[in-house]
């Protein structure tokens, strides 16, 4: 369930549930500091999907991914123009804008719901629809209870009533997108982190690292983070982008990496350390997952 007390909320220092604690998390980077990064690291401004905007660093290569994977759908999403800001579910800016390098061309709707699990969620739901493997699009709630795409679409709706849902057939069929927006503005609201983290796997080896699988602290609050793109060198060490949506609900997008601005916005990343440090939280443990 999205919601918390207040009491806790105040405990915690940064995480997905709170924007105004995240948005102070890291201070304004150098203007001087951000030129360097431009100077070390290519990007093609006038490029609409994440690989053709962030060529490898040099000396490294895009790995190539299968055609229908869900990694290929990632990497060629299409982004926003260069310099777009991350804008809430309201249609406002958030506070902070220094720790991105690129928006999602994808709407964030208009109601508090697409947040950090719910990103990943959304773009893993849209590529399963584009790819029309419609049996696989399912999730659960938070409480454990799963809901399909495909129940949703023949008119079974889920009823909440405190931790208990039941579920009964009250509409016609509609497999349109705007009935799919539904759905997934349902799962939404009643999943997060916590059944998130319980329908991956985790990733045990770095080789097996790749773009799609996820970074994850579940919790209420927690917070996720996926691979939007991976490149390797020729002694097969690898560099990555990282996305993310937020709280409040708004505009998933590419961060920055500010605590290594030759390489920014990529990261290097190891399964085995003991936290990972990402543009606005920290993970620790390090926990990465992939579906």
């Amino acid at each position: 369930m999205k919601k918390i007390s207040f009491l806790f909320v105040l405990t915690i220092i940064i995480s997905c549930q709170k924007e105004k604690f995240g948005d102070i998390l890291l201070a304004e980077p150098d203007k001087y500091e951000q030129q360097n990064i431009q100077n070390n690291i290519k990007i093609n401004k006038d490029k609409n999907t994440i690989k053709k905007r962030f060529p490898a660093p040099k000396g490294y290569d895009w790995i190539e991914e299968k055609p229908d994977s869900f990694g290929h759908f990632i990497e060629n999403f299409k982004l926003k123009p260069f310099g777009s800001p991350i804008i809430k579910y309201d249609g406002h800016p958030i506070a902070t804008q220094n720790l991105h390098e690129a928006v999602f061309d994808i709407d964030t709707g208009n109601k508090d719901l697409q947040q950090c699990a719910d990103a990943i969620i959304r773009l893993r739901a849209e590529y399963l629809f584009k790819i029309k493997k419609f049996n696989e699009i399912k999730f659960h709630f938070t409480s454990g209870d799963l809901v399909s795409w495909n129940d949703y679409k023949n008119g079974v709706r889920a009823f909440v009533n405190g931790n208990s849902v039941s579920f009964r057939k009250i509409a016609e069929f509609d497999d349109s997108y705007q009935n799919f927006r539904n759905y997934l503005d349902l799962i939404f609201n009643y999943a997060g982190t916590i059944s998130l983290h319980q329908e991956t796997k985790p990733v045990t080896k770095n080789s097996d690292l790749k773009t799609g699988d996820i970074l994850i602290t579940p919790g209420s609050p927690g917070h996720v983070i996926f691979i939007a793109g991976t490149t390797v060198s020729k002694d097969g060490k690898k560099l990555y982008l990282l996305g993310e949506g937020f709280t409040p609900a708004q505009s998933i997008h590419i961060l920055s990496n500010p605590f290594n601005r030759f390489i920014s916005p990529w990261y290097d990343l190891d399964i085995h350390a003991k936290e990972t440090q990402t543009a606005r939280y920290y993970f620790k443990p390090t926990n990465f997952r992939h579906f």
